[in-house]
């Protein structure tokens, strides 16, 4: 199982090493599709998908699920998971902070996590039980933390936003974590997120999105670092679950603490009117 993994790692990073100069020519393309309010895809979205998923398909015989052009469900079997470019709108912009996720799905579990970031120079990747690989060098297990002290990735949000997470708690469960923490980080990127956390540059995460393909290949990395993942309710994650919440181990309990009290404060609230 381990040689499997292992094996299947080495062909995914050559496989995204392959497409990464494409992505970096790329950068600052404007949007060609429409997805919905505030989502877009670029052409190289597209361009990437294709090769990517050719590629892994060709080397691997496992099918791809991507975010443009779908794929095999993921609850059950064996599947790669795919985002070719992950924080669209800064890749479209020219920020850096963007990159490709790649994670390998089996029975709706993550055992195989990569994100390359190549504007940074960053490659971040894992198999089930680690370590934590960026740049092909093994980093430490996550230690245990402080809220206090720690930087925290928040994901970004509308205030007059009436989805399943709906605005309004997103920016009270903000400003509860601004006071105590003053080290919020909104990257626009669920990838960096995620990766940053595991590597320790962030303390945690709050994920509100629920897609596999921003999720898994982040959720891989922190559980491989030793961080703790589960939802926004502190049930454990999965594949169909709406929310990540991924932090070290400390850092975890208390923002699953400050989420409770600032859903119990917002239902609270909700009542008076």
């Amino acid at each position: 199982m381990a040689a499997e993994l292992a094996e299947l790692l080495g062909i995914a990073c050559a496989v995204l090493d392959s497409a990464a100069p494409r992505f970096v020519e790329g950068i600052g393309a404007p949007s060609a599709v429409e997805k919905g309010r505030n989502d877009f895809a670029t052409e190289l979205d597209l361009e990437l998908e294709r090769t990517i998923s050719q590629r892994l398909s060709e080397r691997t015989g496992i099918p791809v699920h991507g975010e443009e052009f779908g794929g095999p469900q993921l609850t059950s079997g064996t599947a790669w998971v795919l985002d070719p470019i992950d924080g669209t709108f800064n890749y479209s912009a020219g920020s850096p902070m963007c990159g490709m996720l790649l994670s390998l799905v089996r029975d709706g579990v993550p055992v195989i996590g990569l994100t390359w970031l190549p504007i940074l120079g960053q490659r971040y990747a894992a198999v089930d039980g680690g370590p934590l690989l960026l740049n092909g060098t093994p980093l430490p297990s996550l230690a245990p933390a402080k809220l206090a002290t720690a930087m925290i990735g928040f994901g970004s949000f509308n205030i007059d936003g009436a989805g399943r997470i709906p605005g309004i708690f997103r920016f009270n469960l903000l400003g509860a974590l601004s006071r105590l923490s003053g080290r919020q980080r909104m990257y626009g990127s669920t990838g960096i997120d995620l990766a940053y956390t595991a590597s320790g540059i962030l303390g945690g995460a709050v994920v509100f999105g629920h897609h596999p393909w921003d999720n898994a290949a982040g959720v891989a990395l922190v559980r491989a670092a030793g961080g703790v993942v589960t939802d926004l309710l502190g049930q454990p994650w999965t594949i169909e679950s709406g929310s990540v919440l991924a932090a070290a181990p400390g850092v975890h309990e208390e923002l699953l603490e400050l989420i409770a009290d600032t859903a119990d404060r917002v239902r609270g609230e909700a009542e008076q009117y």
